[in-house]
C-alpha cells in the first residue's frame, strides 16, 4: 500500500521552516561530483568503486553543472561545497571547481587527501578553497586501513595531508567513531587539533545506505557503538562534552514537543541549502532519498525544485500514531540523529521511529542531567 503524506499549513510558534518562509533566500549548495570513491570505507552511505563505469557515465556534465550553479546564483547561493564520493577522481575536477569561481561562489572542498599531488597544491595555491575537509580514519595503518579496505591509503593520505600543511593551505579536519577505530580515537583527537589550528569534531552516528544494499548495510550497523559507548566518548573529550553541557538549555526543550502540529520536517532541510547529487538529484538535504522529496534537474529547472518542491515537502505531516506519540512529541529530539531522512533509510518510511536513535538520546540525556547535578553539588559545597 502506498505511503500517503498530506500537505498541512499551520506553522507553529517553534517552527524554523515558519520564520524562514517569508524569505526564501538560497544561500549555499553542495555539489557530490560523484558517488565513486578510491577508498571502501565500512560505514560509507554513497560510495561505489573508483572504475565504475556507469556511475562515471551517468556523472553531471562540466556544461550541466555549470548551468546548474549559475541558476543557483542567481537565487542567492553563495557558497559551494565540493564533495562526493571522492570529488578529486573527477578528471574534470580543476575545470569544475574553476567554473563555480568563476560564478562567484565560495569554495568548500571534501576529500580523503589520498589523491593530493603536486598538481593539486600548484592549483589550490592559486585558486585558493574557503578550506579542505578532511575524514582522519585512523592515526595507524592498521586502524586506518581497516576502514578504508585500501592497502596503501594509510601512506598516500599522509603524504597528501602533509603536502597540504606545508603549503600552508587551509585544512580541517574531522572523524568518524566507529567500532573499527573507536579505541585510537583519543588519538585521533590528539593527531587532529595538532594539524588542524586546535579544531576538531567527531560524529559517532551512522545512517544506512541510499542505494538500501544490505550487505553494505549490515556492514555499516556492525560498525556502530551502543549508545553507552557513545556516550562514554563524549565525556572523555571534554571540550565536546562542555559544548553538550553549554548548550543543554538548548537541546532539551520541552517547546520542542510540537503538540499542534503534524509536520514531519521541523530541521534546516531546504531552507536555506540543498543537495545536488552526481546524476542532477536534487534534494532539501543530503540525506533526504524519498522519491517524492527529490526533483531530477535534468528534466527541470533548479527554480522548479526551489519554488515548488521544497515548500511541498517541509509541508508533508504525518497522523501515523507511533510517530505521533513519540519522535514528534519529544523534547530530547536535538540529542538524536532521527529525522524523517534518516527513518527512510533505515524503515523506508519518513514517518517510523528508529530504537537505535531513540536509545543514543536518552544516554545522552541521562548523562547530561547527572552532570548537571554534579555540578550543581559542587556549587553547593
Amino acid at each position: 500500500m502506498r505511503k500517503e503524506y498530506v500537505s498541512f499549513s499551520e506553522l507553529p510558534e517553534f517552527d524554523l521552516w515558519g520564520r524562514m518562509k517569508a524569505n526564501r533566500r538560497l544561500i549555499d549548495f553542495d555539489l557530490e561530483l560523484t558517488a565513486r570513491c578510491n577508498l571502501d570505507c565500512r560505514h560509507c552511505y554513497i560510495n561505489v568503486p573508483a572504475g565504475d563505469r556507469k556511475a562515471k557515465a551517468e556523472e553531471l556534465s562540466r556544461d550541466e553543472i555549470r548551468g546548474i550553479a549559475g541558476e543557483a546564483v542567481s537565487l542567492g547561493a553563495v557558497w559551494c561545497l565540493l564533495t562526493g564520493g571522492e570529488p578529486l577522481l573527477r578528471e574534470d575536477f580543476f575545470e569544475v571547481y574553476l567554473d563555480l569561481k568563476k560564478a562567484g561562489l565560495l569554495l568548500s572542498v571534501f576529500t580523503n587527501a589520498t589523491l593530493i599531488g603536486d598538481e593539486h597544491i600548484r592549483f589550490f595555491k592559486k585558486y585558493p578553497p574557503r578550506e579542505i575537509e578532511i575524514t582522519v580514519y585512523g592515526v595507524t595503518p592498521q586502524v586506518y586501513e581497516r576502514v578504508t579496505r585500501k592497502p596503501g591509503s594509510f601512506q598516500a593520505f599522509s603524504r597528501g595531508l602533509d603536502m597540504l600543511r606545508r603549503n600552508e593551505i587551509s585544512i580541517r579536519l574531522k572523524a568518524m567513531a566507529l567500532r573499527s577505530n573507536a579505541a585510537e580515537l583519543p588519538q585521533i583527537a590528539e593527531f587532529c587539533r595538532g594539524r588542524s589550528k586546535g579544531l576538531f569534531r567527531f560524529d559517532p552516528l551512522l545512517h544506512l545506505r541510499y542505494d538500501r544494499n544490505p550487505l553494505r548495510n549490515r556492514e555499516i550497523a556492525e560498525e556502530r557503538l551502543s549508545p553507552e559507548e557513545i556516550v562514554d566518548l563524549e565525556r572523555k573529550d571534554k571540550d565536546r562534552f562542555k559544548s553538550l553541557e553549554d548548550n543543554c538549555d538548548r537541546l532539551i526543550v520541552p517547546e520542542l514537543e510540537h503538540k499542534n502540529c503534524s509536520r514531519l520536517f521541523h530541521c534546516a532541510a531546504g531552507v536555506r541549502n540543498f543537495t545536488l547529487g552526481p546524476t542532477g538529484q536534487f534534494r532539501l538535504c543530503a540525506s533526504l532519498f524519498h522519491p517524492e522529496c527529490v526533483f531530477d534537474l535534468r528534466k527541470g529547472r533548479l527554480s522548479e525544485a526551489w519554488e515548488r518542491l521544497v515548500p511541498k515537502v517541509r509541508e508533508m505531516e504525518s497522523l501515523k500514531p507511533a510517530y505521533a506519540k513519540k519522535c514528534h512529541i519529544c523534547p530530547i529530539i536535538n540529542l538524536c540523529i532521527w529525522c524523517p531522512a534518516h527513518a527512510f533509510l533505515e524503515t523506508g518510511e519518513l514517518d517510523t521511529p528508529v530504537d537505535y536513535f531513540c536509545l543514543v538520546a536518552h544516554a545522552r540525556a541521562s548523562s547530561l542531567e547527572k552532570a548537571v547535578r554534579l555540578d550543581d553539588s559542587a556549587t553547593k559545597i
